[in-house]
């Protein structure tokens, strides 16, 4: 891997099986993540964005899954791991934040036990300093009276304090890497606010990367050095966040960028995304996937087997229908509103 590089996905496809027949819901995906950066991984649900993020951290079915391709971290491929292999690394060199706190929490555990787990599992520490620990996490992720809560139940938190707690489990043994899987979709937006501040605040001290999955770009005009925006199983438009936001591209990038409402707008109407995503019976398998939802385009704009090109440095984007797309209304493009008033 080159140089600050901590993570190298190159041509990951994770497919599921249906009816003994395997669909990949991540499809040829290559990415890196390099220290002290935050990568966003963007696009709407059923996109892939979880898939991804449980391929590289190994949590999924083996027996209903299949994993290709690498994932290599610290000249490892990941993806060739045992699952014991993997235990080493999961909590301890990579560690995740998920998405719904209270079901990834054990309502039947005090918080301070599960957050001590993994300083059992990969840490020499006796109790008293794994006691200590837990109090000292705690109070690093803002909560005030750490004893407390480190004797209560999951039920009896907020859920902001319980996505606190998923922040302290997942810094617990100072991963190198962190996926942060939608960490603020149900908070409130002074308390997704907070945890933002606090997952910048985290990343300054460990220089961790961060991998960002969201659908809020809000949250990535905000926080992001890099973006990824997915669609149907594959990246299709790659670029540093502040050239995304100057200059998206593919027509799916520029459609969800048109979709978000503006305060300048003199239209009480909100622009939406014809279409769904397909799902993974029905993904086409040539050809641009999101072709079905700017059908207005011609299909000669497409390429008949889309690939990422670098039409900037450091600005991928897949298939040529970029150079041909406009709107049904014409509108959208320039730096969006989210970014400009960064």
């Amino acid at each position: 891997m080159k140089g600050n590089e901590l993570l190298k996905i190159n041509n990951l496809h994770t497919g599921f099986r249906i009816k003994d027949t395997f669909y990949d819901a991540v499809d040829g995906v290559s990415l890196s993540v390099k220290k002290n950066e935050i990568l966003a991984i963007v696009g709407e649900s059923g996109c892939g964005k979880s898939t991804l993020a449980t391929s590289i951290i190994g949590l999924y079915d083996h027996n209903k899954t299949r994993v290709q391709g690498e994932i290599v971290f610290d000249n490892k491929n990941l993806a060739a791991l045992s699952e014991e292999e993997m235990n080493d690394i999961r909590g301890f060199q990579i560690s995740m934040i998920f998405q719904d706190p209270l079901s990834a929490l054990n309502p039947l555990m005090r918080i301070g036990e599960q957050i001590e787990e993994g300083l059992i599992y990969h840490t020499k520490l006796d109790k008293s300093k794994r006691d200590s620990r837990v109090l000292e996490l705690l109070q690093q992720v803002g909560i005030r009276n750490p004893e407390r809560v480190a004797r209560q139940f999951p039920h009896q938190l907020s859920g902001g304090m319980r996505q606190r707690v998923i922040i302290a489990i997942a810094i617990a043994c100072k991963p190198q890497i962190i996926i942060a899987d939608e960490p603020t979709t149900a908070l409130d937006v002074t308390i997704q606010a907070q945890i933002l501040d606090l997952l910048i605040e985290l990343q300054a001290e460990t220089e961790a990367g961060i991998i960002l999955i969201t659908h809020d770009l809000g949250v990535v005009a905000e926080v992001a050095d890099r973006v990824a925006v997915m669609y149907a199983g594959q990246i299709i438009e790659e670029a540093a966040v502040e050239e995304l936001f100057a200059n998206p591209k593919h027509p799916y990038t520029r459609s969800l960028f048109n979709s978000i409402p503006q305060m300048n707008s003199q239209s009480d109407r909100l622009n939406v995304i014809e279409g769904i995503v397909p799902s993974l019976m029905n993904l086409p398998r040539s050809g641009c996937r999101f072709s079905s939802r700017i059908p207005w385009i011609p299909g000669e704009a497409h390429e008949e087997n889309p690939a990422l090109h670098e039409i900037s440095p450091g600005h991928f984007v897949r298939c040529t229908c970029w150079k041909e797309f406009h709107f049904k209304t014409d509108k959208g493009g320039g730096t969006h509103e989210l970014y400009a008033n960064k």
